[in-house]
């Protein structure tokens, strides 16, 4: 049996305002060729189909199209999907009596009797061949009981004990399930932060849990687990440097960060129970440079990728001690009739005269809530000794802000 893993598509997410449709349709193009081309079984999708939880009408049709899609295909008899933080629960599970007419089976919202995650997956002769604990973004409220004067350590202890003690119970449910059928795999699904975990600057990925990102041990998932198919995380890697526990990463570059990043979707092939993975490199299909130095070093470049014809977009960050008050002016100039974008520069040398908190030169998207709050702390001067349990409880209230299913009644 072959599953393909992916996840963390972001249909929707735009780009420092620029729509990017053509890359996400061209995405779901490429991967139902690879699901036809290399046989695939089951697609698992391992949350945030979505950015956000309210998709526009252009990520729905692309979304639903691609289901369409791939359950003409006779070799694909089964797509599983879960949420991750990104997505709406609600909006995930409405047609979800609908697309399991197509055997897609989604997991949106945590399901009140665990036995529900826990699939049968069947061949074309009806007989089992891989049980999967669809497992989606545990949401804090899923995890622990709120506690008056709790510490930020004991809040953190109990989401991860919390988090442990679901994938224990769901496996319970699977490996009786798995003695009747045989040697067949189960398959488990997280999205989720492991200890040591990689991330890169401007990739989106959102702290998951109060105060902290709550980084779980490899060691919590347990030996059951065949495969192990992570989401949240968008630079590919394994958990604990176990092959079949992995994180598939972005399909697609989420930010300038991620410009260079060699982007994956993961196949699994089980004989039995045992599993053999590669990695599938996803194309390019916007190209993405980040241009920084001295302002000779920027216009070089530009000048380099106009004689490759290239299409890139750009990100720009002068860094020298010469202000250049018309950098913007030249670097459109040097752009000028060429198929290339800038969408955005950062001028380092004016915002290292800012004297105190917000220069007028940063952009509002160049700032995490985070970031601002500590200014705000540096602002009013408070005492260090007091700023954990005041950036515990913003980002508290954040979270609950970011997890509110604005789709659900």
């Amino acid at each position: 049996m072959k599953i393909l893993h992916t996840s963390d598509w972001h249909l929707g997410r735009p780009l420092y305002g620029r729509k990017r449709y053509a890359e996400f349709t061209a995405f779901l193009d490429w991967l139902a060729g690879v699901i036809e081309q290399e046989q695939v079984n089951a697609l698992v999708v391992a949350g945030d189909i979505f950015d956000n939880t309210t998709p526009s009408n252009r990520a729905q049709e692309l979304y639903y199209g691609f289901l369409h899609r791939i359950s003409q295909l006779a070799c694909c008899r089964h797509v599983i999907i879960v949420a991750g933080n990104h997505d709406s629960p609600s909006f995930l599970d409405a047609p979800k009596p609908l697309l399991k007419v197509l055997n897609v089976h989604v997991i949106g919202d945590l399901p009140e009797d665990p036995a529900d995650e826990v699939i049968v997956l069947r061949d074309a002769r009806g007989e089992p061949e891989a049980i999967v604990c669809a497992v989606p973004y545990l949401h804090d409220r899923d995890l622990r009981t709120v506690e008056a004067g709790e510490t930020i350590e004991a809040k953190n202890a109990k989401l991860a004990e919390g988090i442990r003690q679901h994938y224990e119970m769901v496996c319970r449910i699977a490996e009786p399930l798995r003695r009747e059928a045989g040697a067949i795999p189960i398959i488990a699904t997280g999205h989720l932060f492991t200890a040591g975990g990689t991330t890169v600057e401007g990739d989106g990925v959102r702290e998951l849990y109060i105060g902290s990102l709550a980084h779980v041990e490899a060691q919590i998932f347990p030996p059951a687990i065949d495969y192990l198919a992570l989401g949240h995380l968008h630079v590919p890697q394994t958990v604990g440097a176990m092959p079949t526990r992995r994180y598939s990463g972005s399909p697609i570059p989420m930010g300038y960060g991620e410009a260079r990043q060699h982007k994956i979707v993961l196949l699994a092939d089980f004989t039995g129970h045992q599993a053999a993975v590669q990695e599938l490199s996803v194309p390019c299909f916007q190209q993405l440079e980040r241009i920084q130095g001295p302002l000779e070093t920027i216009l070089d470049r530009i000048a380099a990728l106009r004689r490759a014809e290239s299409t890139a977009w750009l990100e720009v960050e002068y860094i020298g001690t010469v202000p250049v008050p018309d950098l913007r002016e030249q670097i459109d100039a040097a752009l000028q009739d060429s198929r290339m974008e800038c969408h955005r520069i950062r001028n380092q040398q004016v915002t290292a005269q800012a004297l105190s908190g917000i220069s007028a030169a940063e952009n509002l998207d160049e700032l995490d809530p985070a970031e601002v709050f500590e200014r705000c702390l540096d602002l009013s001067q408070i005492p260090d000794s007091e700023r954990p349990e005041l950036v515990a409880a913003y980002t508290e209230i954040l979270k609950s802000l970011q997890e509110a299913d604005l789709l659900a009644e």
